[in-house]
């Protein structure tokens, strides 16, 4: 039996990794969880709905940290974790702080590293800051890559990974939005209910948390958004706001005065997949809503510069608007002027057919059986 040691610390992470703890237990792989708890309670909420626990919570974050000063204590906290146990491989997803570190402690004790959601690239260092770099550097020292796509697969050849090292499998993102059950969904239906929040076909979907859209350009967003707001007057706009005060205040300070506008703590994954399902429009600069949204056939207005999912762009399910006044108002109109029936996208999701965990398992079981 094969230790695998899975770390990981936000909420997106557990999603996409979710199912492939599940199937790596299925197949009955001695799986450990490590949880560095970058976000401590939304990563260990998300777990319990996939009936997942971390075995490790590491509770590596303090408040007005720098960069430098997390990556320095995940690393350490994390090399107590290989000094104490013995790991055949490590799996990371994606492209936070914990990814890189928890890439680096294993390289560092070369034990394989599996990275799952690998290739994805805007090529630009600070967009999205820090993640560019952190998506390249575990690139650098992974065993296997697990791209989504064939253009993720196109980007790692470009870099001179050998292609013995890289394997489409689809997005596990999509995998995650099956394992939600009937019962659960339901109750999202009821949260909402309670919380006063109508979900018709006149919701909109508003998420905004990234760093480089802190400053002037989250200005620029609230700006475009109150203009809809008064435009838009019979529609309810829903706002999960991120708990960083960069974001946190000034959305509450500049639309809380809005009836219309519903502003809520950040959401339990299902609550928020029941508002992508239902949601008219939405504008994010989220990296997983990016990918969820098409499933739905939800038209999503992209609220960044640039963006490694270039697959949504070029399918025509999502639309890049950055922080543009001007962009995102008249995009933002061409689907609120339409019912909801008539802005629907039949265009089926690039990213994935919600097999990716079956094709990475069976990936793993070949790399141990040779």
């Amino acid at each position: 039996m094969k230790n695998i040691l899975v770390v990981f610390g936000t909420r997106p992470e557990v999603i996409k990794l979710a199912p492939v703890i599940l199937e790596l237990k299925r197949h009955k792989y001695n799986v450990v969880l490590c949880n560095t708890e970058q976000q401590k309670e939304l990563s260990n909420q998300t777990l319990e709905y996939f009936g997942l626990k971390a075995d490790i919570n590491l509770d590596c974050m303090r408040e007005n940290q720098s960069l430098i000063s997390v990556q320095c204590r995940i690393l350490s906290a994390l090399d107590k974790v290989f000094e104490e146990n013995t790991y055949d491989a490590t799996i990371v997803q994606g492209d936070t702080m914990t990814v890189l570190c928890g890439a680096l402690a294993s390289y560092y004790r070369k034990i394989p590293v599996f990275h799952v959601e690998a290739g994805l690239r805007s090529y630009d260092i600070y967009e999205p800051f820090p993640e560019e770099i952190m998506r390249q550097m575990t690139t650098r020292v992974a065993e296997l890559n697990f791209a989504p796509t064939e253009k993720n697969k196109e980007a790692l050849l470009k870099e001179n990974i050998s292609p013995d090292k890289i394997f489409v499998t689809g997005n596990t993102v999509i995998d995650a939005l099956f394992c939600l059950s009937d019962d659960v969904l339901n109750e999202s239906a009821l949260f909402f209910n309670r919380n006063n929040v109508p979900v018709n076909d006149k919701l909109i979907l508003i998420t905004a948390h990234r760093r480089e859209n802190h400053g002037a350009r989250i200005d620029r967003i609230l700006d475009a958004v109150e203009y809809l707001v008064k435009e838009y007057s019979d529609h309810t706009f829903v706002i999960p706001v991120h708990p960083n005060p960069n974001v946190h205040d000034k959305i509450h300070s500049r639309l809380g005065k809005y009836p219309q506008i519903k502003l809520l703590k950040p959401l339990d994954y299902p609550y928020l997949v029941y508002l992508m399902k239902n949601a008219k429009l939405i504008l994010t600069d989220s990296g997983g809503i990016q990918e969820e949204a098409p499933s739905f056939g939800c038209p999503t207005l992209v609220m960044r510069y640039e963006t490694e999912r270039q697959e949504g762009i070029d399918a025509g399910v999502s639309v890049l608007v950055g922080a543009d006044y001007d962009k995102i108002i008249d995009c933002s109109e061409e689907v609120l002027s339409k019912s909801r029936a008539d802005s629907r996208l039949k265009t089926q999701n690039p990213y994935g057919d919600g097999k990716a965990a079956q094709r990475i398992e069976k990936i793993i079981r070949n790399y141990f059986a040779n």
